[in-house]
């Protein structure tokens, strides 16, 4: 009881001062997960009650998070100022899990092959959230805003297939059951998943358009519609053994690239109910997962999180955009502002009982120190990184 208080009051206060606190180091993952383990340590929450919430919880997240962020893709603008993001989707993410895989083969001793590039992927997909102060101040050109933005919003399912086909090899190295079995699977997963993904994405934004046409509906309940879109990809996905979260993701760029912005929901939630959604899911990670996390932490973990934050993405990112007109400023912007979030933390969640009992557990534990090392770090830098990015772009500009 007196821990669900003081999960209230946490989200009352911090949604009075958000503007505020946005200026500051102070970003609402540092006070959620900070939260989370307070309330564990404490005893504030049972252990029973964050186990029995944490999971349903990290899959109805990555669920609506992968549907709403796909659907929110701006395809006229990537048409017009596409080169960024596409470049840093494209080039820039394969070799952030290449160079990871090499770091983290180097540094986590004793880690299979198939391992260190699983944990390599489930750390490569970033998130706006733990770098909000960057993504929506209005003094870091909007160009760089967009190409972040559109970045995190798509990377995370894009390294889904690669997660789940790099898990299946894991799962190879040490069944009895012969590598047959555990390769058709992840192929069913990522030919089935995109198939009915793009199917019900496809129906339900032409469904949508001719209902709007025909005043068949409004505006008070597409959002209902929205995410039950997303649901039924999921569902119908697990049910014909596709992957739920891969045709979730694909059935929201279907519908997005349908509907073209006239689903105001699909922007309304991310910015309103869908913030509830967030700092939810950082506190029961906060809770769940980072107490433990902590007392797992050893220096091999902890050298291979700032290698991957420090070294891994801005290598790839620079990389990955050599040849456009990015300065080499923008591209050190670019690398750094690749926070490591949500996603990771769920998709480690995701694999977790898929692979052997020890090398699950310490992936989870990888990801989890990753995300709390992310949302301090980013939270610290991302409100004076973006005020300095600023003033560079004004005075190259002028």
């Amino acid at each position: 009881m007196i821990g669900g208080i003081l999960i209230c009051l946490a989200a009352v206060t911090y949604g009075l001062l958000a503007n505020r606190l946005s200026q500051t180091p102070i970003t609402a993952p540092i006070i959620f997960i900070s939260l989370g383990a307070m309330l564990a340590t404490s005893g504030a929450l049972s252990t029973t009650e964050i186990n029995h919430f944490l999971h349903p919880l990290a899959e109805f997240a990555l669920v609506v998070v992968l549907f709403l962020d796909a659907a929110k893709t701006d395809f006229k603008a990537l048409e017009r100022r596409h080169i960024w993001p596409q470049r840093m989707l494209l080039l820039g993410l394969p070799l952030a899990i290449i160079f990871g895989t090499l770091a983290f083969y180097a540094i986590l001793p004793g880690w299979p092959l198939a391992m260190v590039a699983l944990a390599a992927a489930v750390l490569s997909p970033t998130d706006a959230a733990l770098g909000q102060a960057v993504v929506s101040n209005t003094a870091v050109p909007e160009r760089e805003r967009r190409a972040l933005t559109v970045e995190s919003g798509l990377n995370d399912g894009m390294a889904l297939p690669i997660i789940l086909m790099l898990t299946s090899l894991v799962a190879i190295e040490v069944s009895s059951e012969g590598g047959g079995q555990w390769l058709l699977f992840g192929l069913k997963q990522i030919t089935l998943g995109p198939l009915v993904g793009a199917i019900v994405g496809t129906v339900a934004g032409i469904a949508l358009l001719k209902a709007k046409a025909n005043g068949t509906t409004s505006e008070a309940y597409e959002g209902a519609a929205a995410l039950a879109i997303a649901g039924g990809a999921y569902l119908l996905a697990n049910y014909v053994g596709g992957n739920g979260f891969i045709a979730t993701f694909v059935a929201g760029l279907c519908f997005g690239h349908k509907i073209q912005g006239q689903c105001p929901f699909v922007y309304e939630f991310a910015e309103g109910d869908g913030q509830i959604l967030t700092w939810t899911a950082f506190l029961f990670i906060g809770a769940g997962l980072v107490p433990d996390a902590i007392s797992h932490l050893t220096w091999p973990m902890f050298i291979a999180i700032i290698v991957s934050l420090f070294i891994v993405r801005p290598l790839a990112i620079w990389i990955s955009l050599i040849g456009t007109d990015a300065p080499p400023v923008t591209r050190l912007f670019f690398g750094w502002f690749g926070p490591r979030g949500l996603a990771t933390a769920l998709f480690a969640l995701l694999v977790l009982h898929e692979l052997p009992e020890d090398a699950g557990h310490g992936l989870l534990m990888l990801a989890a120190n990753a995300v709390w090392i992310s949302a301090l770090l980013h939270g610290i830098t991302s409100a004076p990184a973006a005020r300095w990015y600023g003033k560079i772009s004004q005075l190259k500009d002028g």
